[in-house]
């Protein structure tokens, strides 16, 4: 009698295990209610008359935090500052469009476009007033340009995606110049 209960107990146990899968299979199946504005890698047009000097805008593009930040000139001016602190100033370990690749990091030197994802373990960096950006996760700071700091764990540069200015106030992600 004990054996019979036994198997009893081990066909409820089955029968359970394939409930819970069959409805974990299901759930995973489903379709997401998140609506996309835009086709997922298609270019993403951004209007920068709104944008005023010393904010910072993020957008999703490719499912990624994008950041335009209009510089002040004198956030422009004090990126030269700090070179001697960074881990790559002239961004040559870095990923970003030809036209990218000055002090500034980007295609006008007011106007800053950068995924805003830490470079070490992909965190989410916050702006820190007008001088950089930090990682809360583990302290990695980057410059107004997205360049790395020394004294942090990321190793490299923030991400420039590839981006064209259509008009003066009107920037489109995810093409080149």
């Amino acid at each position: 009698m004990e054996r019979s209960g036994m198997t009893q107990r081990r066909r409820i146990m089955i029968a359970a295990t394939a409930s819970a899968m069959a409805a974990g299979a299901a759930m995973v199946m489903r379709p997401s209610g998140v609506v996309i504005a835009h086709p997922h890698g298609a270019p993403l047009a951004v209007d920068l008359a709104d944008l005023p000097e010393g904010k910072l805008r993020t957008v999703e593009w490719q499912d990624k935090p994008v950041w335009v930040l209009r510089r002040s000139a004198a956030a422009v001016a004090a990126l030269a500052a700090h070179e001697v602190r960074l881990v790559d100033p002239d961004s040559l370990q870095s990923i970003q469009p030809p036209g990218c690749q000055n002090r500034q990091r980007s295609l006008r030197p007011e106007i800053f476009v950068a995924i805003g994802l830490c470079t070490h373990q992909g965190c989410a960096p916050g702006l820190r007033g007008e001088t950089d950006f930090l990682c809360p996760c583990h302290a990695s700071s980057f410059d107004l340009a997205g360049r790395v700091f020394k004294a942090g764990p990321a190793t490299v540069n923030l991400v420039i995606p590839a981006y064209r200015f259509e008009a003066d106030n009107r920037l489109l992600i995810g093409v080149d110049a």
